[in-house]
């Protein structure tokens, strides 16, 4: 086997769309080549918002190699905060300033402002995966302790690379998040026919009172959206975030972007009052999956939120025979229309022994609550008892 050259880039540009696809394909919207350029194209990370791009890229051979082929890649941000991760670590920050310590700059391999799991590490047939997750430890390790960072954290990768990644000595962190399940319902009647009487009939009301408004849906793909849609979806995102005395994470430049880059792979579902848009959801998609993102409203409307970004969604899964729903991070109110507890994973290396020690004792103690969590809102679930 040639020898293995890693590199840390700035910028996934460096890499390129072909070989960084070539790699990580295009069926996961959030790890393809487009989706993180666009993010640093239009300003969303860069060492400013906290997100400093170091991604890794594996070559074999060295330079000079004329033979020499891109054989991994992984994301990779240097972080000055822990914004836009949805695996929260606040209070491991603040016991190292407690201690009179610095939990930044970390690093993370995520994708940034998105907490949807898939595959983090992309390799090609030619090279073993162990191989190339114990070379990238290796240097992480080294590059951490050259500029003093506190961590590296590996941010919803896939049940089988977590495995991976705990048995290099990445300490696993296990969380919830709710998905549905297209289990080959012909329309959303007889998904509603699953359920039990009273959750049936509560969506079938919530759904009746956004009806009775006068409400109606449209599914707009990326060549129907127009830029006075997505000035108004970027009005409603930003007010979502208002709301909370915070401001969006992304760019209305970013949003434009995508439609440009990766067309194929969202859409738009809007609300309308007339012809007035008064809500919009956008929503991305492969060709097994759907994956609800980003939402905003004029005003707080009486189970608008449920209808746009969820039974809608549901309703396209059925229609486009997708088998399944990732609507995002949290949310128990999801349980009672269908949304099933999965677990999510996070693996965690901390430099500092004595803070390592800490923090892995904390999340072998921490997982027995999420597993119980977990198994007591699959009680919950609306669907019908089987005999």
């Amino acid at each position: 086997m040639k020898m293995l050259d890693l590199k840390f880039v700035d910028s996934i540009a460096t890499i390129g769309a072909e070989d960084w696809n070539s790699l990580a394909g295009t069926e996961n919207p959030f790890t393809r080549y487009e989706f993180l350029w666009a993010l640093e194209k239009t300003g969303c990370t860069t060492q400013a918002t906290g997100w400093e791009p170091h991604h890794v890229a594996v070559y074999s051979g060295p330079e000079d190699d004329e033979s020499r082929q891109l054989v991994a890649v992984m994301p990779l941000y240097q972080k000055t905060n822990s914004y836009g991760e949805y695996v929260f670590d606040w209070s491991w920050a603040s016991a190292y300033q407690n201690y009179g310590l610095n939990y930044y700059p970390k690093y993370v391999s995520a994708v940034p402002f998105t907490p949807s799991h898939g595959t983090r590490l992309f390799t090609g047939n030619s090279v073993n995966r162990d191989d190339i997750a114990k070379l990238i430890f290796d240097e992480m390790k080294s590059k951490a302790e050259s500029i003093d960072a506190s961590s590296w954290h590996i941010l919803f990768p896939t049940a089988e690379e977590n495995k991976l990644f705990e048995t290099i000595g990445i300490p696993a962190r296990t969380a919830c998040q709710f998905h549905w399940f297209n289990r080959d319902y012909s329309s959303f009647d007889d998904f509603l026919a699953t359920l039990n009487s009273r959750k049936r009939k509560n969506i079938r009301r919530e759904r009746q009172k956004v009806a009775e408004r006068g409400t109606r849906f449209e599914t707009l793909n990326a060549a129907d959206i127009s830029p006075g849609h997505w000035n108004t979806f970027y009005r409603f995102y930003q007010s979502t975030y208002m709301m909370r005395g915070m401001q969006g994470y992304l760019s209305q430049d970013f949003f434009a972007e995508l439609a440009q880059l990766m067309p194929e792979q969202l859409f738009m579902i809007v609300a309308l009052d007339g012809d007035q848009m008064i809500a919009a959801a956008l929503f991305f998609r492969n060709n097994e999956k759907v994956f609800g993102r980003y939402w905003g409203s004029a005003q707080d409307y009486q189970f608008l939120h449920f209808e746009t970004c969820y039974y809608q969604g549901q309703e396209y899964c059925i229609e486009h025979k997708l088998q399944s729903f990732d609507s995002g991070a949290q949310g128990e109110h999801k349980i009672q229309r269908g949304f099933e507890p999965i677990t999510t994973y996070s693996n965690h290396w901390i430099a500092n022994e004595g803070f390592a020690q800490a923090i892995n004792k904390f999340l072998d103690e921490e997982r027995p609550h999420i597993e119980k969590y977990q198994t007591e809102a699959a009680t919950l679930l609306p669907f019908k008892k089987e005999s």
